[in-house]
Protein backbone atom coordinates (compact mmCIF):
# COMPACT_ATOMS: atom_id res chain seq x y z
CA UNK A 1 0.00 0.00 0.00
CA UNK A 2 2.78 2.41 0.98
CA UNK A 3 4.65 1.60 -2.24
CA UNK A 4 1.50 2.27 -4.30
CA UNK A 5 1.03 5.64 -2.57
CA UNK A 6 4.67 6.58 -3.16
CA UNK A 7 4.47 5.46 -6.80
CA UNK A 8 1.24 7.44 -7.32
CA UNK A 9 2.82 10.54 -5.82
CA UNK A 10 5.88 10.17 -8.04
CA UNK A 11 3.75 9.78 -11.19
CA UNK A 12 1.49 12.71 -10.24
CA UNK A 13 4.37 15.06 -9.44
CA UNK A 14 5.07 16.15 -13.05
CA UNK A 15 1.36 16.79 -13.64
CA UNK A 16 1.09 18.88 -10.48
CA UNK A 17 4.22 20.78 -11.41
CA UNK A 18 2.80 21.50 -14.86
CA UNK A 19 -0.52 22.63 -13.41
CA UNK A 20 1.28 24.90 -10.98
CA UNK A 21 3.25 26.70 -13.70
CA UNK A 22 2.34 30.40 -13.60
CA UNK A 23 0.92 31.92 -16.77
CA UNK A 24 2.60 32.58 -19.10
CA UNK A 25 5.33 29.95 -19.10
CA UNK A 26 5.96 30.03 -22.86
CA UNK A 27 5.73 32.59 -25.71
CA UNK A 28 2.32 34.00 -26.63
CA UNK A 29 1.19 34.40 -30.24
CA UNK A 30 -0.51 37.70 -31.06
CA UNK A 31 -2.37 37.27 -34.33
CA UNK A 32 -2.51 40.49 -36.34
CA UNK A 33 -5.14 39.84 -39.02
CA UNK A 34 -3.57 42.19 -41.58
CA UNK A 35 -0.32 42.33 -43.55
CA UNK A 36 2.81 44.10 -42.24
CA UNK A 37 2.70 47.85 -42.75
CA UNK A 38 -0.14 50.15 -41.82
CA UNK A 39 -1.62 51.19 -38.50
CA UNK A 40 -2.99 47.78 -37.47
CA UNK A 41 0.40 46.11 -37.72
CA UNK A 42 2.03 49.03 -35.93
CA UNK A 43 -0.47 48.83 -33.07
CA UNK A 44 0.08 45.09 -32.82
CA UNK A 45 3.84 45.48 -32.53
CA UNK A 46 3.56 48.29 -29.99
CA UNK A 47 1.29 46.11 -27.88
CA UNK A 48 3.44 42.99 -28.25
CA UNK A 49 6.66 44.76 -27.27
CA UNK A 50 5.18 46.40 -24.19
CA UNK A 51 3.15 43.38 -23.10
CA UNK A 52 6.26 41.19 -23.39
CA UNK A 53 8.05 43.40 -20.88
CA UNK A 54 5.08 43.37 -18.55
CA UNK A 55 4.51 39.59 -18.65
CA UNK A 56 8.18 38.62 -18.67
CA UNK A 57 7.51 36.36 -21.64
CA UNK A 58 7.75 36.90 -25.39
CA UNK A 59 4.61 38.05 -27.21
CA UNK A 60 5.26 37.23 -30.86
CA UNK A 61 3.37 39.02 -33.62
CA UNK A 62 2.10 36.70 -36.34
CA UNK A 63 0.54 38.39 -39.37
CA UNK A 64 -2.33 36.35 -40.82
CA UNK A 65 -3.86 38.57 -43.47
CA UNK A 66 -6.80 37.95 -45.76
CA UNK A 67 -10.54 38.48 -46.18
CA UNK A 68 -10.47 41.83 -44.42
CA UNK A 69 -9.16 40.33 -41.19
CA UNK A 70 -11.41 37.26 -41.12
CA UNK A 71 -8.58 34.76 -41.78
CA UNK A 72 -6.70 35.79 -38.65
CA UNK A 73 -9.88 36.05 -36.60
CA UNK A 74 -10.89 32.51 -37.60
CA UNK A 75 -7.49 31.17 -36.56
CA UNK A 76 -7.98 32.59 -33.06
CA UNK A 77 -11.61 31.46 -32.89
CA UNK A 78 -10.40 27.87 -33.43
CA UNK A 79 -7.43 28.06 -31.03
CA UNK A 80 -7.26 26.54 -27.55
CA UNK A 81 -8.58 28.98 -24.90
CA UNK A 82 -5.35 28.78 -22.90
CA UNK A 83 -4.14 32.36 -23.38
CA UNK A 84 -1.31 31.47 -25.74
CA UNK A 85 -3.09 32.56 -28.93
CA UNK A 86 -4.56 36.07 -28.83
CA UNK A 87 -6.05 38.39 -31.44
CA UNK A 88 -5.38 42.04 -32.12
CA UNK A 89 -9.04 42.95 -32.57
CA UNK A 90 -10.07 45.78 -34.89
CA UNK A 91 -13.35 47.42 -35.78
CA UNK A 92 -13.10 46.17 -39.35
CA UNK A 93 -12.52 42.52 -38.56
CA UNK A 94 -14.92 42.28 -35.59
CA UNK A 95 -17.77 44.66 -36.40
CA UNK A 96 -17.82 45.16 -40.18
CA UNK A 97 -16.53 42.19 -42.17
CA UNK A 98 -18.73 39.58 -40.42
CA UNK A 99 -21.81 41.44 -41.65
CA UNK A 100 -20.59 41.71 -45.24
CA UNK A 101 -19.84 38.02 -45.71
CA UNK A 102 -22.24 35.07 -45.59
CA UNK A 103 -19.35 32.58 -45.72
CA UNK A 104 -18.26 32.93 -42.07
CA UNK A 105 -16.95 29.83 -40.33
CA UNK A 106 -17.21 31.33 -36.85
CA UNK A 107 -19.76 33.34 -34.90
CA UNK A 108 -18.48 36.90 -34.27
CA UNK A 109 -20.64 37.14 -31.14
CA UNK A 110 -19.78 33.84 -29.45
CA UNK A 111 -16.40 32.70 -30.80
CA UNK A 112 -14.24 35.15 -28.83
CA UNK A 113 -13.44 36.35 -25.32
CA UNK A 114 -13.04 40.15 -25.07
CA UNK A 115 -10.04 41.13 -22.91
CA UNK A 116 -9.84 44.89 -23.37
CA UNK A 117 -9.75 47.88 -25.69
CA UNK A 118 -6.49 49.81 -25.57
CA UNK A 119 -6.47 52.52 -28.26
CA UNK A 120 -8.46 54.35 -30.91
CA UNK A 121 -7.44 56.43 -33.93
CA UNK A 122 -9.43 59.21 -35.61
CA UNK A 123 -10.08 59.14 -39.36
CA UNK A 124 -9.81 62.01 -41.80
CA UNK A 125 -11.07 62.75 -45.32
CA UNK A 126 -8.19 63.71 -47.61
CA UNK A 127 -8.16 64.67 -51.28
CA UNK A 128 -5.55 65.32 -53.93
CA UNK A 129 -4.66 69.01 -54.45
CA UNK A 130 -6.46 69.17 -57.82
CA UNK A 131 -9.90 68.36 -56.39
CA UNK A 132 -11.93 71.59 -56.78
CA UNK A 133 -12.87 71.85 -53.11
CA UNK A 134 -11.11 73.35 -50.11
CA UNK A 135 -13.69 72.43 -47.49
CA UNK A 136 -16.40 69.85 -46.93
CA UNK A 137 -19.25 72.05 -48.16
CA UNK A 138 -17.49 72.59 -51.49
CA UNK A 139 -16.64 68.89 -51.79
CA UNK A 140 -20.22 67.80 -51.12
CA UNK A 141 -21.60 70.35 -53.59
CA UNK A 142 -19.16 69.20 -56.29
CA UNK A 143 -19.87 65.49 -55.65
CA UNK A 144 -23.62 66.09 -55.85
CA UNK A 145 -23.30 68.07 -59.07
CA UNK A 146 -20.92 65.46 -60.54
CA UNK A 147 -22.02 62.12 -59.05
CA UNK A 148 -19.33 59.45 -59.32
CA UNK A 149 -16.77 61.80 -60.87
CA UNK A 150 -14.47 61.57 -57.85
CA UNK A 151 -12.85 58.19 -57.11
CA UNK A 152 -12.64 57.07 -53.48
CA UNK A 153 -9.77 54.71 -52.68
CA UNK A 154 -9.96 52.10 -49.93
CA UNK A 155 -7.84 49.26 -48.58
CA UNK A 156 -10.44 46.77 -49.85
CA UNK A 157 -14.08 45.74 -49.76
CA UNK A 158 -15.42 46.23 -46.24
CA UNK A 159 -12.34 48.12 -45.05
CA UNK A 160 -12.78 50.91 -42.53
CA UNK A 161 -11.84 53.43 -45.25
CA UNK A 162 -14.72 52.24 -47.41
CA UNK A 163 -17.20 52.15 -44.56
CA UNK A 164 -16.42 55.70 -43.39
CA UNK A 165 -16.92 56.75 -47.00
CA UNK A 166 -20.22 54.88 -47.26
CA UNK A 167 -21.43 56.53 -44.05
CA UNK A 168 -20.37 59.95 -45.36
CA UNK A 169 -22.25 59.39 -48.62
CA UNK A 170 -25.38 58.20 -46.82
CA UNK A 171 -25.35 61.21 -44.50
CA UNK A 172 -24.51 63.92 -47.06
CA UNK A 173 -25.88 62.69 -50.37
CA UNK A 174 -22.46 63.03 -52.02
CA UNK A 175 -21.62 60.26 -54.51
CA UNK A 176 -18.10 58.91 -55.05
CA UNK A 177 -16.92 55.95 -57.12
CA UNK A 178 -15.42 53.36 -54.77
CA UNK A 179 -12.09 51.89 -55.90
CA UNK A 180 -11.01 49.03 -53.59
CA UNK A 181 -7.32 48.05 -53.43
CA UNK A 182 -5.53 45.07 -51.93
CA UNK A 183 -4.32 46.92 -48.86
CA UNK A 184 -3.74 50.46 -47.64
CA UNK A 185 -0.29 50.73 -49.26
CA UNK A 186 -1.40 50.41 -52.90
CA UNK A 187 -4.37 52.71 -52.23
CA UNK A 188 -2.05 55.44 -50.91
CA UNK A 189 0.36 55.00 -53.85
CA UNK A 190 -2.44 55.64 -56.34
CA UNK A 191 -3.85 58.51 -54.28
CA UNK A 192 -0.45 60.22 -54.20
CA UNK A 193 -0.09 59.55 -57.93
CA UNK A 194 -3.44 61.21 -58.66
CA UNK A 195 -5.06 58.08 -60.09
CA UNK A 196 -7.80 58.39 -57.43
CA UNK A 197 -8.95 61.62 -55.84
CA UNK A 198 -9.79 60.97 -52.21
CA UNK A 199 -9.87 58.56 -49.31
CA UNK A 200 -10.91 58.30 -45.68
CA UNK A 201 -7.93 57.19 -43.63
CA UNK A 202 -6.54 57.23 -40.10
CA UNK A 203 -4.84 60.52 -39.34
CA UNK A 204 -1.21 59.38 -38.72
CA UNK A 205 -1.03 57.83 -42.20
CA UNK A 206 -1.32 61.20 -43.95
CA UNK A 207 -0.04 63.88 -41.56
CA UNK A 208 3.26 64.35 -43.41
CA UNK A 209 1.59 64.55 -46.83
CA UNK A 210 -0.96 67.08 -45.58
CA UNK A 211 1.70 69.28 -43.99
CA UNK A 212 3.76 69.16 -47.19
CA UNK A 213 0.75 70.22 -49.28
CA UNK A 214 0.62 66.94 -51.19
CA UNK A 215 -2.88 66.19 -49.86
CA UNK A 216 -5.73 68.35 -48.56
CA UNK A 217 -7.38 67.35 -45.27
CA UNK A 218 -11.00 68.50 -45.25
CA UNK A 219 -12.61 66.93 -42.19
CA UNK A 220 -12.03 64.72 -39.15
CA UNK A 221 -14.53 61.88 -38.62
CA UNK A 222 -14.35 62.23 -34.84
CA UNK A 223 -15.86 63.88 -31.79
CA UNK A 224 -13.05 66.40 -31.58
CA UNK A 225 -10.14 67.81 -33.53
CA UNK A 226 -6.82 66.02 -33.41
CA UNK A 227 -3.57 67.57 -32.20
CA UNK A 228 -1.82 66.12 -35.25
CA UNK A 229 -3.94 68.29 -37.59
CA UNK A 230 -5.28 71.01 -35.29
CA UNK A 231 -6.57 73.26 -38.10
CA UNK A 232 -8.82 70.60 -39.61
CA UNK A 233 -12.42 70.75 -38.30
CA UNK A 234 -14.53 67.75 -37.43
CA UNK A 235 -17.22 66.86 -39.95
CA UNK A 236 -19.91 67.83 -37.46
CA UNK A 237 -18.18 71.13 -36.69
CA UNK A 238 -18.02 71.87 -40.43
CA UNK A 239 -21.76 71.30 -40.72
CA UNK A 240 -21.33 68.35 -43.10
CA UNK A 241 -22.56 65.37 -41.07
CA UNK A 242 -22.41 63.74 -37.67
CA UNK A 243 -19.92 61.14 -38.90
CA UNK A 244 -17.88 59.83 -35.96
CA UNK A 245 -15.74 56.81 -36.77
CA UNK A 246 -12.71 56.06 -34.62
CA UNK A 247 -10.70 52.98 -35.58
CA UNK A 248 -10.38 51.04 -32.33
CA UNK A 249 -7.92 48.35 -31.26
CA UNK A 250 -8.28 45.72 -28.57
CA UNK A 251 -7.20 42.33 -27.34
CA UNK A 252 -9.30 39.16 -27.60
CA UNK A 253 -8.88 35.44 -27.16
CA UNK A 254 -10.89 32.38 -28.14
CA UNK A 255 -14.22 31.69 -26.45
CA UNK A 256 -14.04 29.71 -23.21
CA UNK A 257 -10.99 31.33 -21.62
CA UNK A 258 -10.99 30.91 -17.80
CA UNK A 259 -12.08 34.04 -15.93
CA UNK A 260 -8.86 34.23 -13.90
CA UNK A 261 -6.84 34.24 -17.14
CA UNK A 262 -9.01 36.94 -18.69
CA UNK A 263 -8.78 39.04 -15.53
CA UNK A 264 -4.98 38.70 -15.47
CA UNK A 265 -4.55 39.66 -19.12
CA UNK A 266 -7.02 42.54 -18.78
CA UNK A 267 -5.18 43.85 -15.74
CA UNK A 268 -1.79 43.57 -17.45
CA UNK A 269 -3.15 45.28 -20.57
CA UNK A 270 -4.45 48.23 -18.55
CA UNK A 271 -1.10 48.48 -16.74
CA UNK A 272 0.73 48.50 -20.08
CA UNK A 273 -1.48 51.31 -21.43
CA UNK A 274 -0.88 53.32 -18.24
CA UNK A 275 2.91 53.31 -18.60
CA UNK A 276 4.51 56.60 -19.73
CA UNK A 277 6.32 54.76 -22.53
CA UNK A 278 3.12 53.34 -24.03
CA UNK A 279 1.27 56.64 -23.57
CA UNK A 280 4.06 58.42 -25.43
CA UNK A 281 4.16 55.85 -28.23
CA UNK A 282 0.40 56.01 -28.73
CA UNK A 283 0.46 59.82 -28.70
CA UNK A 284 3.16 59.77 -31.40
CA UNK A 285 0.75 57.77 -33.55
CA UNK A 286 -2.14 60.14 -32.87
CA UNK A 287 -3.93 57.44 -30.90
CA UNK A 288 -6.13 57.87 -27.86
CA UNK A 289 -5.11 55.50 -25.02
CA UNK A 290 -7.98 53.46 -23.54
CA UNK A 291 -7.90 51.34 -20.40
CA UNK A 292 -11.00 49.27 -21.02
CA UNK A 293 -12.34 46.31 -19.07
CA UNK A 294 -13.59 43.10 -20.73
CA UNK A 295 -17.20 44.19 -20.14
CA UNK A 296 -16.59 47.66 -21.59
CA UNK A 297 -14.90 46.17 -24.66
CA UNK A 298 -17.73 43.68 -25.17
CA UNK A 299 -20.20 46.58 -25.08
CA UNK A 300 -18.15 48.51 -27.67
CA UNK A 301 -18.04 45.53 -30.03
CA UNK A 302 -21.78 44.94 -29.63
CA UNK A 303 -22.69 48.58 -30.24
CA UNK A 304 -20.36 48.89 -33.24
CA UNK A 305 -21.61 45.62 -34.73
CA UNK A 306 -25.22 46.80 -34.52
CA UNK A 307 -24.29 50.17 -36.00
CA UNK A 308 -22.34 48.82 -38.96
CA UNK A 309 -24.76 46.01 -39.75
CA UNK A 310 -27.47 48.67 -40.15
CA UNK A 311 -25.23 50.87 -42.33
CA UNK A 312 -24.33 47.85 -44.49
CA UNK A 313 -28.04 47.10 -45.00
CA UNK A 314 -28.88 50.73 -45.76
CA UNK A 315 -26.04 51.02 -48.28
CA UNK A 316 -26.95 47.60 -49.76
CA UNK A 317 -23.40 46.29 -49.40
CA UNK A 318 -23.98 42.74 -48.10
CA UNK A 319 -23.29 39.74 -50.35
Amino acid sequence: MFRRLVLGAVLAAPLLATAAQPYPDKPIRLIVPFAPGGSVNLMGRLLADNLSQRLGQQVIVENRAGAGGLIGAELVANAAPDGYTLLLATMGAQSIQPYLSKQLRFDPKTSFTPIGEFASLPNVLVTTPDVPANNLAELIAYAKANPGALSMASAGIGSVNQMVGELFMLKTGARFTHVPYKGAGPAMVDLMGGRVQLTFVNVPSVVAQVKEGKLKALGIAGEKRTAMLPDVPTMKEAGACDCVVDSWYGLMGPAGMPKELVDKLSRELREVVATPAMQRMLAEQGAEPIQGSPAQFAAVIDAESRRWSEIIKEAKLAE
